[in-house]
């Protein structure tokens, strides 16, 4: 047996813990710190099996819950393009790049149309894990593109939002979709066709200033976080303390800005009886 020899002092015997499984086997709760396994996560909507704390998901997880099965994406063709050459950290085209390869998505928002129990829908979900789900020309126009479908086809529209805001590498090019997306939903509500607002965690920026705000229903999931400022710049601006839970979904239905909060789990019955209702 004096084959090995130990190189270093202290090398412990592998022991069967967390950190050692697969990657993507296991999920650890951010807010209770409990562990189940991504089938358990997946099983449950996404969802905290203990706490039913609601775990942040793209559109592609959000098309699967809410579809009945298929459905084909929509406006895939546009790219963001670097107008103003801009550069922070790293230059525009190499941060866009980066955000391909890392998700797998072509712009924070995908568009998709199927059926909810059977009825018609478009869908436009924002991803925050590409560029922190900021809305650039790309998002405004693919919004803009699913608006003039759904006008000219009659069929109901829903934006789920999960964004930072406005992205900043396009700067007022991204600023003018907040008018653009707002005059577009104009011509649908004027057209009678429905057009859900439905806000995840979290909200915020130029996205809750225009479309995010502007739906026949505006919903929300539980304790997502929902606003225009950041809590801070809000304080340091009005000089006065912010009430408990101020920017939660739950404190905007108190106040009148939310219609309702919806449990991840009943999401596909609820769309399913709106898009019954607002039929007619």
């Amino acid at each position: 047996m004096g084959w090995f020899k130990r190189l270093k002092d202290g090398i412990q015997t592998a022991t069967r813990n967390k950190k050692e499984a697969p990657e993507g086997l296991w999920y650890k709760c951010k807010r209770c710190k409990e562990t189940s396994t991504m089938k358990e996560l997946r099983e449950n909507s996404y969802k905290c099996s203990h706490c039913n704390y609601h775990v942040r998901i793209g559109s592609y997880d959000y098309f699967e819950l809410i579809f009945d099965g298929n459905f084909d994406l929509m406006f895939e063709e546009f790219r963001s393009v670097d107008h103003l050459h801009f550069v922070d950290l790293k230059g525009y085209p190499d941060r866009l790049e980066e955000a391909y390869k890392k998700t797998g998505l072509t712009d924070a928002i995908t568009v998709a149309k199927g059926k909810v129990n059977r009825r018609s829908l478009v869908i436009a979900a924002m991803d925050f894990t590409f560029i922190g789900g900021s809305m650039g020309s790309v998002v405004g126009e693919r919004i803009a593109r699913a608006i003039d479908y759904c006008r000219e086809n009659r069929i109901p529209f829903m934006i789920i939002s999960k964004t930072g805001g406005a992205r900043m590498m396009e700067s007022a090019f991204s600023l003018m979709q907040m008018a653009k997306t707002s005059a577009k939903l104009s011509t649908l509500a004027k057209a009678g066709v429905p057009y859900f607002s439905f806000m995840t965690d979290p909200t915020t920026g130029g996205v809750t200033a225009s479309f995010a705000m502007l739906g026949d229903i505006n919903f929300a999931e539980p304790e997502a976080l929902i606003g225009f400022a950041g809590p801070r710049v809000i304080k340091e601006t009005i000089k006065k303390d912010l009430p408990e839970g101020f920017q939660t979904s739950e404190f905007l239905l108190e106040n009148g800005f939310l219609d309702f909060i919806i449990d991840r789990k009943d999401l596909k019955e609820r769309i399913s009886d709106l898009l019954q209702l607002f039929e007619k």
